[in-house]
């Protein structure tokens, strides 16, 4: 996935364990974890919050974009199958 979660950088940088986030930001330590190694599908912005505010920092210092290896420019858009034509 393109989206690439640092929430390791942050908790080092903060030297606060998982456990002790997961604590604070009231989500399960499953859930956090899920989040932490990038499995997640999505994100609650109550919770982005909720971890900014612990964690001192931006939704930034949390996220980050990333391009898939193999993409190039003929891909098509999101939607719309290979090679088919708009009219």
């Amino acid at each position: 996935m393109p989206i690439v979660v640092d929430i390791d950088v942050m908790l080092a940088r903060r030297k606060m364990s998982v456990g002790e986030l997961a604590e604070r930001v009231g989500i399960t330590p499953a859930n956090l974890a899920v989040l932490k190694n990038g499995r997640a599908k999505a994100v609650r912005f109550t919770t982005l919050a909720a971890l900014c505010e612990v964690l001192d920092c931006q939704p930034g210092d949390l996220l980050r974009w990333e391009p898939e290896e193999g993409q190039g420019d003929d891909s098509a858009p999101a939607g719309t199958a290979s090679g088919a034509h708009h009219t």
